[in-house]
């Protein structure tokens, strides 16, 4: 292939990569301009909420096993025996 044609081919796709680099999405941050963006997923309204209410679910949940295992601390203390694992 001719010198000719191959640098000025290779300069080309050099300035389109930088060019799709310029307004390509950058992992999960801010929105990409023109045709390539859209919102993120994790930024959408409903999924922000569906986050929301499966971390106040597995909170919950949490202190709920937190209380079990204080409760069950609390009912074996003095007897000498080891607390029971709460169940899920």
């Amino acid at each position: 292939m001719s010198d000719r044609v191959f640098y000025p081919g290779l300069a080309l796709v050099a300035a389109a990569l930088i060019l799709l680099a310029l307004v390509w999405p950058q992992g999960l941050g801010a929105r990409s301009p023109g045709p390539f963006g859209s919102l993120p997923v994790q930024q959408r309204p409903e999924v922000q909420a569906a986050m929301r209410r499966e971390a106040e679910v597995n909170n919950a949940r949490l202190q709920k096993a937190r209380d079990a295992v204080a409760a069950a601390r609390a009912a074996t203390e003095g007897t000498g025996q080891a607390p029971a694992e709460p169940k899920p």
